[in-house]
């Protein structure tokens, strides 16, 4: 399980050339001091929030709504601190979890990509055309109520998917979720789509069937959702958004367990930044906090969550795939020393390969090989002292750590463009994979030329995205 590390501030120091950490736990600017012993304590994190008190994760949203201009604040929970029915909570298949939905979140990404968004036909759904939105389930939980009166529910986090479903009654087919599932027959807003709707000619791949606007979207890891259209209002906190367009899933299966559906943040017309428009000028913002700990994440909407004295990076856009947010990487670096790899590497092709994309539901980031090898070289090299262990999973450098209570590692950098320099606390690529002591470099090859910056590299930094004017944040709050 990837739990957190001591909880080091990030103080994020920004300049042409750097976005610098943590001055009280950093000798100097090359290597910091990792507390071993707190982190293989914090593995002892079981579940915070059984089944019958679940509720008590929403009460602090906030939401604020002047001139026209809305606000929106909601926690962001880890999947791991969900305990459902019939799940009971296993603390030695968490690791083994974690990473096989990594590796299918990756493939589909991947697979997508490869693709150009285009969509495919597949045997679950017959003859149907299936949308080409074949991401993973994602790993952080926004609780939101649905209809009215509003039914909280707990619903995956994605920045790489353009859509806002939850599984509905009745189920011809769902799996287990947290909440009871939604019954649209006991919501007084919910309005089904017509065939004929705007909102169904945006919906990627729609059907019709009994004059209902129809969606159908199929995962690249063999999840899938299939319901009709709905316009239906979403509460957050004690504040209605109304009109917003959801699908209402009959059909679904997959690695969505515990959450009800999925809110989507993509940059695409659909997803809950598209749809909400104007009203948040296409600005969003999240802290995806450190597991392991008792406080949870955030994610803002509005301009006026935009923070200042971010360092700002431009987003670039793929054609292909307009619903990914890609930046510009440079370089990596390790010891305060930049590792010599091409900016070629990064950079996507005119063939819409390749590039560095953020995304939400990735855990562990991937590198291309090239780009790997030689970043893993560069740690490997400064860390000579340490001792190491073997292989774990996707992990090849690994070290035995036990009996140690803190040790000196090297600080790990993305270069990104602009001359920024973004520098990790050793939490975000130093982790525990077992009780006994044994820390793996959370990085991983890349079975393409495609960059993924996963939310273990994320964690503790607040990323603001600012899609008006087409620019990334990076702090300078911590959270």
């Amino acid at each position: 399980m990837f739990l957190p590390f001591l909880a080091l501030a990030i103080l994020l120091i920004f300049s042409p050339t750097t976005i610098a950490t943590t001055p009280s736990e950093i000798k100097n600017s090359t290597h910091e001091i990792f507390n071993v012993k707190e982190s293989i304590a914090q593995l002892d994190t079981k579940p915070q929030t059984p089944f019958e008190n679940q509720e008590e994760y929403h009460v602090d949203n906030e939401i604020e709504q002047e001139s026209g201009n809305l606000k929106l604040k909601l926690n962001l929970i880890h999947r791991d601190k969900l305990q459902i029915p019939h799940f009971p909570y296993n603390n030695d298949k968490v690791f083994e979890g974690r990473i096989s939905r990594d590796l299918k979140r990756v493939s589909s990404i991947i697979h997508r990509i490869e693709n150009g968004g285009v969509n495919y036909r597949v045997k679950e759904f017959g003859s149907d055309l299936i949308s080409g939105m074949d991401q993973g389930s994602g790993e952080y939980f926004v609780r939101v109520g649905v209809g009215s009166p509003p039914k909280n529910q707990y619903m995956v986090l994605d920045s790489g998917s353009d859509i806002v479903w939850v599984q509905c009654q009745p189920c011809t087919q769902c799996y287990h979720q947290s909440d009871p599932v939604f019954d649209p027959s006991l919501s007084v807003s919910f309005t089904g789509v017509s065939c004929g709707s705007s909102v169904c000619d945006r919906v990627e791949n729609s059907g019709c069937h009994s004059g209902r606007c129809k969606y159908e979207v199929m995962y690249g890891d063999g999840s899938y959702t299939k319901g009709t259209m709905a316009i239906e209002t979403l509460t957050f906190g004690h504040t209605m958004v109304k009109d917003v367009a959801i699908g209402c899933g009959h059909s679904n299966s997959g690695m969505f367990t515990a959450a009800a559906g999925l809110l989507g943040l993509g940059g695409g017309s659909m997803s809950l930044v598209g749809q909400l428009g104007g009203q948040t000028g296409g600005a969003f913002s999240y802290c995806l906090v450190s597991r392991g700990t008792d406080s949870t994440g955030s994610l803002e909407f509005g301009r006026g969550v935009l923070p200042v004295g971010a360092a700002w990076v431009p987003l670039i856009r793929n054609p292909l795939t307009p619903s990914f947010y890609y930046i510009g990487l440079s370089g990596l670096g390790v010891g305060g020393a930049r590792v010599p790899i091409s900016e070629d590497v990064f950079k996507i092709t005119e063939l819409g390969d390749g590039g560095v994309v953020m995304d939400t539901g990735t855990a562990v980031t991937r590198l291309p090989s090239e780009a790997y090898v030689a970043f893993r070289e560069a740690f490997v090299a400064e860390t000579a002292s340490l001792p190491r262990a073997p292989a774990v999973s996707i992990f090849d450098t690994c070290y035995d750590l036990d009996g140690f209570v803190t040790v000196r590692v090297p600080t790990v950098s993305f270069f990104l463009s602009g001359g920024q320099i973004l520098t990790l606390p050793a939490r975000n690529f130093l982790i525990p994979v077992n009780d006994k002591g044994t820390f793996c470099f959370a990085f991983a090859p890349s079975p393409s030329k495609l960059s993924i910056i996963g939310n273990i590299q994320q964690e503790g930094i607040q990323i603001s995205f600012d899609g008006a004017n087409g620019f990334v944040g990076f702090g300078p709050n911590i959270c």
